[in-house]
């Protein structure tokens, strides 16, 4: 499974502070609809220049969950009414017991793992094939590529991490699986068509021909702030710009983020401690999420960009 760290360390909490948090807008939680679980914590086997919560090898912030840790919360989430479950990081294949938990929420609803598939094997994928084809729910895979070229893609992911994720994804499209292609926006608007068809000729050489494609928008905090810019002053929610506004486009108005060490809004804002809202889920989900973090106004503006709808780019023909 590729490279494995001990699974064992100290919980820690959150680092960063929110900013005038008695004057930030807040969202109900209006049904606990996605369950989110940071199984890998910040724990990655690459270093992103462009990660919103700068996970890394040595960022130990949020540890691994344990397959007991997060059977729990899957348990609680039945009774709380989830509808479907998204396992992110760090990168999640790192966690020992992925396969396991995977299988353990598949058991109960549609189930998502996000990864930069540098460390999906052959072996790997045929265990994920089995796992979904014991399910009556599906199992999405989204896969994190940042570029139509190994240039493009290795300035921010690392040296080699395109080679390694084009061919897993040709690994999972074998295997009957219709990955979704994640890949943050560092292009100018008028080259996006150009990026989508370089895209869409890049996975049809390992046999996906019709790829999903979301592109997402940069989150100007953690590496990303220091690679490109962070956020302006203005960019802000305010009490005014959510008047009328339709709370259901955000994440955390039908989601929660379970990990070692309590309950968050939303994967976004790990990094913040305004996005902690509790220890445990049930106390969770009566907690409503506070958009005091400029992050927050990324999602204002794009809707909740972390789920797998919307923001697809589909191939027209």
């Amino acid at each position: 499974m590729g490279i494995q760290l001990p699974q064992t360390s100290p919980r820690s909490t959150s680092v960063g502070s929110a900013t005038d948090l008695a004057e930030a807008p807040t969202v109900e939680l209006r049904a606990l609809d996605q369950l989110w679980f940071q199984v890998a914590g910040t724990v990655c086997n690459l270093r992103c220049n462009h990660c919103f919560i700068s996970c890394s090898p040595d960022n130990h912030s949020f540890w691994f969950m344990s397959r007991e840790e997060v059977n729990e919360a899957l348990q609680t989430s039945v009774r709380l009414g989830v509808k479907e479950y998204y396992f992110t990081g760090g990168e999640p294949f790192m966690n020992r017991d992925i396969l396991g938990i995977l299988g353990d929420a598949l058991a109960l609803g549609p189930t998502t793992v996000l990864t930069n598939a540098t460390l999906l094997p052959q072996r790997t994928v045929e265990a994920l094939a089995r796992r979904s084809a014991r399910s009556p729910y599906t199992l999405e895979l989204r896969v994190s590529i940042d570029g139509v070229t190994a240039e493009m893609n290795d300035a921010i992911r690392g040296e080699g991490s395109f080679t390694r994720a084009i061919d897993a994804v040709g690994r999972l499209a074998a295997a009957g699986f219709l990955p979704i292609i994640t890949t943050m926006q560092t292009w100018a608007e008028s080259e996006t068509d150009r990026i989508l068809g370089h895209f869409r000729s890049i996975l049809a050489e390992v046999g996906y021909d019709r790829p999903r494609l979301k592109i997402l928008p940069p989150l100007r905090i953690g590496a990303e702030a220091a690679r490109d810019r962070g956020y302006d002053d203005f960019e802000r929610v305010t009490a005014d710009m959510m008047t009328e506004y339709p709370a259901e486009l955000l994440l955390c108005s039908g989601a929660r983020l379970v990990t070692t060490s309590g309950v968050w809004a939303c994967p976004i804002l790990l990094d913040h401690e305004s996005g902690r809202l509790a220890d445990t889920l049930d106390e969770a989900v009566e907690v409503p999420a506070v958009l005091a973090e400029q992050a927050c106004y990324t999602c204002w503006v794009n809707g909740a960009i972390c789920s797998n709808m919307p923001g697809f780019a589909a191939d027209p023909a």
